[in-house]
């Protein structure tokens, strides 16, 4: 029972300090970043038509493509053949 109880002491500091070093590192980029924007804010403006079609562009390359259902799924649709068949 001792060892249990040790073990889980250990995996706390590891998940704390694992949690405080992230929480720093995720700091230094919202400081990082909010400096970038700043700095760079009239480039943006001057540009921000481009930007948002090359959002959009990324957006669709990238996106994934598996919200509707899938292409090779259409089992409801039948057959070329099988319209034929219904007609006749």
């Amino acid at each position: 029972m001792k060892n249990l109880r040790q073990k889980d002491k250990q995996v706390t500091k590891a998940s704390v300090s694992r949690n405080f070093s992230g929480l720093i590192f995720y700091g230094f980029l919202a400081v990082a970043g909010f400096f970038l924007v700043t700095e760079h804010w009239a480039h943006l403006l001057g540009n921000w038509l481009f930007l948002l079609l090359a959002a959009c562009l990324l957006m669709h390359v990238f996106h994934g493509h598996g919200g509707h259902g899938g292409h090779g799924a259409h089992t409801g649709h039948g057959s070329q053949d099988q319209k034929k068949e219904e007609r006749s």
